[in-house]
C-alpha cells in the first residue's frame, strides 16, 4: 500500500506522467480493470479521450519527446526489465534522478498490480462497467 501511495501521491513525476505508463502498462498487460480504472480519471491529469486512446498505439507522433520516451520506457521494462540506453539518455535529458526512479518504480508497481488482477479475475467495479 504504501508503494502505490507513494506513486500516486508523492511521486516525483507529474500526474500526467504517471497515467501514462500506467495506461500503457494496462495496455500491455491487456489489464481491464487498470485499463478502465486509469482511463476513467486519466482527464484529471490532463489526458485527452483521444490521447488515452493512442496511449495504445505505437509510435510517436502524438506525444511530446519525453512523453513517447516515457511509452518506450514502460514497453521496454515490461518486456526486458530494463529501459534501454537510448531511452535512458532521451529521460535523462529532461528528468532528475529521481523522477527517473519513480518511473521504473511506477512501471513495476502498475506491472505487478495488473499480473495480480488478471490472475485472481477481479471484477470490475460497477461504476467501471459498460
Amino acid at each position: 500500500h504504501q508503494l502505490i501511495g507513494h506513486l500516486l501521491y508523492a511521486s516525483s513525476i507529474t500526474a500526467r506522467h504517471r497515467e501514462l505508463l500506467v495506461l500503457r502498462v494496462a495496455a500491455l498487460r491487456d489489464s481491464t480493470y487498470l485499463w478502465r480504472q486509469h482511463a476513467e480519471s486519466a482527464d484529471g491529469a490532463g489526458l485527452s479521450a483521444d490521447e488515452v486512446d493512442h496511449v495504445r498505439e505505437e509510435g510517436d507522433a502524438t506525444w511530446t519527446p519525453t512523453e513517447a520516451a516515457l511509452l518506450r520506457a514502460a514497453d521496454e521494462l515490461v518486456r526486458d526489465a530494463r529501459i534501454g540506453d537510448a531511452t535512458w539518455g532521451a529521460l535523462a535529458g529532461d528528468l532528475e534522478p529521481q523522477q527517473l526512479m519513480d518511473v521504473v518504480f511506477t512501471v513495476g508497481a502498475y506491472d505487478l498490480l495488473a499480473m495480480a488482477l488478471r490472475t485472481f479475475e477481479t471484477d470490475l467495479d460497477d461504476d467501471l462497467r459498460d
